[in-house]
């Protein structure tokens, strides 16, 4: 069976993603020292899903600017999570400098295939 072609789950590259993002990145961006280093990289992201419902938190690289930022998408055929932002996006939260940040994410793909996920940062008066 093809990592693609199934229908009734996770493919094995999702799977085995999923566990090393549970057991080792999660719980080292928790780590204040690494979260220092990592956390200038990488966010935690939290959404629910549109077609299940289901509350995901996962981790992903970004690049903060200001009040938004944007996720490139590694192997966007192989994953899709993604696809929860497109059309006119979903909300989402991203985890910054320690911080719950809400905020509304829109994802595209261009011509070549690349996908971005952009998010515009809530206003919150305490930032």
């Amino acid at each position: 069976m093809s990592q693609t072609s199934r229908p009734d789950g996770p493919n094995r590259f999702q799977r085995v993603a999923g566990v090393v993002n549970r057991t080792v990145v999660l719980p080292l961006l928790q780590i204040p020292l690494l979260n220092g280093l990592l956390g200038r990289a990488f966010t935690e992201v939290s959404y629910t899903g549109r077609k299940t419902g289901k509350h995901v938190t996962f981790p992903v690289n970004y690049v903060r600017s200001g009040d938004s930022g944007t996720i490139g998408v590694a192997m966007p055929d192989k994953k899709t999570w993604w696809r929860n932002f497109t059309g006119d996006g979903a909300p989402i939260t991203l985890t910054l400098d320690g911080e719950h940040r809400t905020g509304h994410a829109v994802a595209s793909k261009d011509s070549n295939g690349s996908v971005r996920v952009k998010v515009s940062l809530d206003h919150n008066d305490s930032h």
